[in-house]
C-alpha cells in the first residue's frame, strides 16, 4: 500500500525531525561530558544548526554555545549537520580546559585561537540570513543561569547578527543584548529557552 505523496512527505519530515532532535541531544550530552567535572555544574549547552553564507564552507554548520552560571560563555562551530557530528568531531575542536575554566570564571578567552588570516568578512549576504524573531530595540529576557526564575535577566536587543572577532568566521550569535544592569551579552540562539520577549 502506498501512502499519498503528501502523507509520505509528512512522515519523512517527522522522522527527520526526530533524528535531528536525537542527534542534537547527543551532541549536547557529549559537550557536557567534555567539560571537566569540577566546572560542569550548572553549565548550559545549546546546539543548533546555522546556515553559512561563505561559499567556501559547509552550507550547514552545527553551532555549540557553552554558557556557565557566572555569565561566562563561548561558542564553537563544526562544519557539518548535527546528524553527521561524531564524538571525535566534537572533541577535535572542543575548547581546552584552560579556555573552559576562564569562561567558567566569567573571563574572556579566545576560541579557537586566532590566525591573522581569519580577520575576514563573513556572512555578508544579508539575504542568506535566517529571519529573526526580534528587532533592535525589543525588550527581552535572557537566560543567564540555571535557576528557572532567577536565571533570567531583563535587557534590550541592541544588535542583530553579533559576532566576536575570535569566533570562527562561520559562527555568529543572533542577538547582542544590553542587560538592565549595563552588561552586554550575546544570545547564542533564537529560541525561547535562551531569549524571550519580556512580558
Amino acid at each position: 500500500m502506498f501512502l499519498p505523496k503528501s502523507q509520505a512527505e509528512k512522515s519523512k519530515e517527522a522522522a527527520d525531525k526526530a533524528k535531528k532532535k536525537k542527534a542534537t541531544e547527543q551532541v549536547e550530552n557529549w559537550s557536557k561530558e567534555a567539560i571537566p567535572p569540577k566546572i560542569r555544574g550548572g553549565v548550559q549547552i545549546n546546539v543548533q544548526e546555522v546556515q553559512c553564507g561563505d561559499p567556501d564552507c559547509a552550507p550547514i554548520d552545527t553551532a555549540i554555545a557553552i554558557m556557565f552560571p557566572s555569565g561566562g560563555r563561548g561558542m564553537m562551530g563544526i562544519p557539518m549537520e548535527v546528524q553527521e557530528v561524531t564524538r571525535e568531531d566534537l572533541l577535535e575542536g572542543f575548547p581546552t580546559e584552560d579556555v573552559l575554566t576562564k569562561w567558567y570564571k566569567g573571563e574572556e578567552a579566545d576560541w579557537p585561537p586566532m590566525d591573522d588570516d581569519d580577520e575576514e568578512d563573513w556572512f555578508d549576504d544579508e539575504q542568506q540570513r535566517p529571519v529573526l524573531r526580534f528587532e533592535v530595540g525589543t525588550k527581552v529576557e535572557c537566560r543567564i543561569g540555571p535557576h528557572p526564575v532567577e536565571g533570567w535577566a531583563a535587557g534590550e536587543v541592541i544588535q542583530l547578527w553579533y559576532r566576536e572577532p575570535t569566533w570562527p568566521r562561520d559562527s555568529w550569535a543572533p542577538y547582542k543584548v544590553q542587560l538592565a544592569d549595563g552588561r552586554n551579552i550575546y544570545a547564542p540562539g533564537d529560541i525561547d529557552q535562551i531569549i524571550r520577549k519580556r512580558k
